[in-house]
């Protein structure tokens, strides 16, 4: 083919360079005619399977025979995606999810699909319903827009337009404020107005937040009401908030119910059934077995911060002077579970505390130390004579020593420490200062949890009776069962051997099954057919209330 091509262009007698561009030229277009059906025919399909591109396309169809108005048989699918566009840029602005609603419409070619779907259906009308009723949960309505979504929806009814061009504002209006307001108020019943841990500094627990492939999927819902009705929160805590807040006109008790129900719709890891929870304001432990309680128990917890805490912190860093630095104990909200008891511990003391109380001290009085069974340690290693140390030579903000308190009745920690996994150090435990359990305000611990009835929480976390005579034994108690004697005995004897030092030494027992701990905040929940109240003794409350401000 090639020989007859070059011979025919050869028989012309043109130039060279002539003969080269008609060579390529001959070339290129078998080329694209060869390859065009390959580029064509995915382009074809595509369109073909769009029901967007289809003249009219859905949202035509479905107005055109709701209406009976042929004015919608002319909808220009180019012309409203230039409406849409624009509207979209005007209004997502203001959006707490602008960029997951831009990306779904982004994903689906800008249809009206909440228009189209839900409109005739009577759907949209049911969401202004619930948005216009999210005051039963607290919330402002027009945090949704609700009047002007009804407004449209009204507008759209009309059936006044004269040409389909003047529907598009509306349509991409009701289309755009309809997807936001549906995801927020889905998003606020299901997972609250705002997010705990950004507003909290000490809240561990991490509640499940919105995500993006969430939210698509509810602008992809077949089934508007239903989706609306199922995230209507249910528990029984909820609902008693919410009907204590639909029945008073307090606005001081109204705003405490409101902070509540917020921090009921969190949504808290599961713990199961079996978990034992602290609330901070209550100042009690409880250990719940669905809905029965297994046992109940007064704590102590962390002391407040000092007031003007977030000025003082400013004034510390500028400055770097630990006399600077504001004291704040506050017991941190999280989630563990309890894996193991030491009786008889040991407490390794933080350096805020040594720093804070222990250096001062053991200044004031050399003997401190020794007299607390409190050892110190210089590089891991223990000195011997701690009574020995110049601590006038050492800068408290620098100190190069580590401290631990020994085993025994004067240990800060009691006979039982209750340990589970966190970040910030902390612990259940009995305490050697039982005094605090008959104040009114017990937030007094240096952050950790001192528990009233540590023997009897331990007996339940065990579960099981040889494991608790042992535990009882280690801390020079009669077993239960008395053919156990025999260890208590033996204890007794190797004690009172006065050739041989007895040095207690702490002992771990473990659960067979580690238990959920939940340390929470609520000042407000409904117990026996009344809402019990609490102060709000860390100000969080207060600090929630302000950051709810913008959504009431």
């Amino acid at each position: 083919m090639f020989e007859t091509v070059n011979q025919k262009i050869m028989a012309l007698n043109l130039p060279l360079c002539c003969f080269k561009i008609s060579l390529t030229y001959f070339f290129i277009k078998i080329y694209v005619l060869k390859n065009f059906r390959f580029l064509i025919i995915p382009f074809i399909i595509c369109i073909s399977a769009c029901n967007w591109f289809k003249s009219p396309p859905e949202i035509g169809k479905v107005l055109s025979e709701h209406f009976n108005n042929k004015i919608y048989k002319d909808f220009d699918t180019v012309a409203y995606d230039s409406v849409f566009v624009k509207t979209m840029s005007e209004l997502s602005g203001s959006f707490i999810n602008p960029k997951t609603i831009k990306a779904f419409y982004a994903e689906n070619n800008d249809e009206p699909r909440l228009v189209t779907k839900f409109y005739i259906n009577g759907d949209l009308d049911s969401l202004v319903n619930f948005l216009q009723k999210s005051t039963v949960h607290g919330i402002n309505p027009k945090l949704f827009k609700t009047e002007e979504i009804k407004t449209l929806l009204q507008e759209l009814g009309t059936n006044k337009f004269k040409t389909v061009d003047e529907s598009y504002p509306v349509i991409a209006r009701l289309e755009i404020l309809s997807a936001n307001a549906y995801l927020n108020y889905t998003n606020f019943l299901k997972f609250g107005v705002v997010n705990p841990r950004s507003i909290f500094s000490r809240f561990y627990i991490k509640v499940k937040r919105p995500d993006s492939l969430g939210m698509s999927k509810l602008l992809a819902s077949e089934n508007l009401v239903d989706t609306l009705n199922a995230i209507q929160p249910k528990s029984e805590q909820y609902k008693g908030l919410q009907q204590a807040y639909l029945s008073t006109s307090n606005a001081s008790e109204k705003r405490i119910l409101a902070v509540n129900m917020e921090r009921f719709r969190w949504k808290m890891p599961e713990t199961g059934s079996n978990y034992v929870q602290v609330n901070i304001p209550d100042f009690k432990l409880t250990w719940f077995d669905k809905q029965d309680t297994v046992i109940s128990m007064k704590v102590c917890v962390g002391g407040k911060r000092e007031n003007g805490y977030e000025e003082k912190m400013k004034a510390f860093a500028k400055s770097g002077n630990l006399d600077d630095k504001p004291k704040n104990h506050e017991t941190p909200l999280l989630f563990s579970k309890i894996n193991s008891i030491q009786a008889n511990p040991i407490w390794n003391i933080p350096v805020s505390i040594a720093q804070s109380e222990i250096y001062w001290m053991a200044r004031k009085d050399p003997y401190y130390l020794s007299n607390s069974n409190i050892n110190v340690y210089y590089k891991d290693k223990l000195i011997g004579e701690p009574d020995t140390i110049n601590w006038s030579r050492y800068s408290r903000d620098k100190l190069p020593f580590k401290f631990k308190q020994g085993s025994g009745g004067g240990n800060a920690l009691g006979k039982f420490k209750f340990i589970f996994d966190n970040s910030s150090s902390i612990y259940l435990h009995d305490t050697n200062n039982k005094n605090g359990f008959n104040l009114a305000n017990r937030a007094i611990s240096h952050g950790c949890v001192r528990i009233e009835k540590p023997l009897d929480f331990a007996e339940k976390l065990l579960n099981d009776n040889y494991s608790y005579d042992k535990l009882r034994v280690e801390v020079d108690l009669l077993p239960v069962d008395t053919t156990h004697m025999n260890w208590y005995r033996k204890r007794m004897a190797k004690k009172a051997d006065t050739l041989k030092s007895f040095k207690l030494k702490p002992a771990w027992f473990g659960p067979k099954k580690a238990v959920p701990l939940l340390i929470t905040y609520y000042t407000a929940w409904p117990q026996n057919g009344k809402v019990e109240y609490r102060p709000d003794v860390y100000g969080m409350d207060e600090k929630l209330w302000t950051a709810m401000k913008k959504f009431r």
